[in-house]
């Protein structure tokens, strides 16, 4: 398989997942052009994606999802209370490319995608793991907490795209408004940097992961960081990365590496 995040972090989300057989896009927070340079920068086609995977409706994970999908007749899937709160943003989509997810996974040649509940202020928000072989990645963004649910889910992922959103300080004392700040720190908001180093201590086990830290906030958090806060959390719990787990940076404003396992 391989995995690579396009674009991640508040000003837009978009990740690439490819199969043997099988071309996918997880949300398209950022206008089409932008994508195809993205896709074009890891040598990927734009009219090989075979569908777009919505996680919820926030505009930094649709803003491009109709453009892309009218530009390259390519299905939009999203589960029934995502589509009726994205459907007026995105534009008119061709009756073909709706595909409306009504169970807890979806088959696309040779990739199974199965669909899990997140905690996010968002009609219906879900994650994304993915199935080729032998081999899983999961996308675990936007998570007010990290759930039993998202827990068991990725344990397992050779690859995973983690949430590191924020530093809790920098939110307490930065320049947002009072209500804002209440809800990126909510149940329903985001996994800050001290939650994500925590969280990547409870799925660790015999297998060693791939784990890459996403959704980093522009105005709350730094990428040295993230990754240091992180890394300060793993070394308190004698995991060692290199041995235990690789650990990167998904970028704000361009691809990330290319993972291929």
């Amino acid at each position: 398989m391989i995995f690579c995040p396009l674009y991640s972090g508040s000003s837009g989300n978009s990740v690439f997942v490819a199969s043997q057989d099988t071309k996918i896009l997880v949300d398209v927070g950022m206008p089409g052009k932008s994508i195809e340079s993205a896709l074009k920068h890891i040598n990927q086609n734009p009219n090989d994606i075979d569908g777009i995977f919505i996680t919820h409706e926030h505009s930094d994970h649709i803003k491009g999802a109709g453009i892309v999908s009218r530009r390259y007749n390519i299905p939009i899937y999203a589960n029934e209370d995502t589509w009726k709160a994205m459907e007026s943003k995105i534009g008119n989509i061709k009756e073909h490319n709706i595909k409306i997810i009504n169970s807890n996974f979806v088959d696309i040649n040779d990739m199974h995608i199965v669909n899990y509940n997140i905690s996010h202020d968002a009609a219906a928000p879900i994650g994304y793991a993915f199935y080729s072989g032998n081999k899983k990645a999961c996308i675990a963004t936007d998570l007010g907490y990290f759930s039993d649910e998202v827990k068991n889910i990725i344990k397992d992922a050779d690859v995973i795209l983690l949430e590191s959103n924020h530093d809790v300080e920098m939110v307490k004392f930065g320049p947002y408004p009072y209500p804002l700040k209440r809800r990126i720190l909510s149940d329903v908001g985001h996994l800050s940097n001290d939650a994500c180093g925590k969280a990547i201590v409870d799925i660790i086990n015999d297998k060693q992961k791939h784990i890459i830290l996403g959704h980093l906030s522009k105005t709350n958090n730094f990428p040295d960081l993230a990754y240091q806060t992180v890394i300060n959390i793993l070394k308190d719990n004698y995991i060692e990365i290199g041995r235990d787990i690789s650990l990167n940076l998904a970028r704000r404003d361009m691809p990330s590496d290319v993972i291929d396992f």
